[in-house]
């Protein structure tokens, strides 16, 4: 498949920086940038747009260019999303990418190198873990487990929730998804925007394995837009839908 091997050739760009040591600089205020997203940005196009040249491209490390929204497909790809957690030596971070098709997210991969852990999945095909099936779907747990930004943990943003649900701070939006489509949680959620790079692949990997998703109001999710920014996410179990809803209703 070739997404596969683009993310794992990626990946392996990635350890390859890591191992011979990271610069990073500062994009804007306290956004992190090091040679691995680059990297890694350089090899997931060369090998997507190669195989499939007439697709589009959205990337958080490419110059955006409007003609992909004319695009009946797109590659919308995060080279790595958590660098902060690369850079603090975390191993919470992930490759992301999304084939986006009339602006729906229908195959999704996440791969996190760290832990060399590789999520696959296509809508009506179902999700791999490391090549095994696995789905969003399990008995709720009780407390609910819900995967939370680190930073919004740090900032205390969590705490009208932690009496009712088990919150774990994890990294990665995309590797929170993409744990959520594996049936490793029941939920994970960000009320506040969130870029189409983000979470695309993460989307593609929980609508693969049965979950919910869609905005912080409620709203299915729209991608290839103008700009690439989607009013927050929820995403989770079916049979945790509900009790999460409540649960953001409450605490707004």
């Amino acid at each position: 498949m070739v997404l596969a091997t683009a993310l794992q050739t990626a990946g392996a760009a990635v350890r390859k920086v890591v191992a011979e040591g990271l610069q990073t600089t500062y994009k804007t205020g306290d956004d992190p940038l090091t040679q691995a997203d680059l990297a890694a940005n350089r090899t997931l196009q060369e090998q997507l747009l190669g195989a499939f040249p007439e697709d589009g491209w959205l990337s958080e490390e490419t110059q955006d260019q409007p003609e992909r929204l004319h695009k009946q497909r797109v590659w919308v790809v995060d080279p790595i999303d958590g660098t902060r957690e690369l850079v603090e030596g975390i191993p919470e971070y992930a490759l992301s990418v999304a084939l986006v098709v009339e602006h729906q997210p229908l195959l999704g991969g996440v791969y996190n190198p760290a832990r060399n852990e590789l999520f696959l999945g296509a809508v009506g095909q179902g999700v791999t873990y490391n090549g095994q099936p696995v789905q969003a779907s399990h008995p709720l747990s009780h407390p609910p487990l819900v995967l939370a930004s680190r930073s919004e943990v740090r900032r205390g943003e969590w705490q009208r929730f932690q009496s009712v649900i088990q919150v774990q701070a994890v990294g990665s939006i995309a590797y929170k998804l993409a744990l959520v489509a594996a049936g490793r949680a029941d939920a994970t959620f960000s009320l506040g925007p969130k870029h189409e790079w983000d979470i695309a692949g993460g989307v593609a990997l929980v609508l693969a394995a049965g979950g919910v998703v869609t905005d912080a109001q409620g709203q299915a999710l729209r991608f290839n837009q103008m700009p690439p920014l989607l009013p927050g996410i929820v995403a989770t179990t079916q049979e945790a839908a509900g009790v999460i809803w409540q649960l953001i209703a409450r605490g707004n």
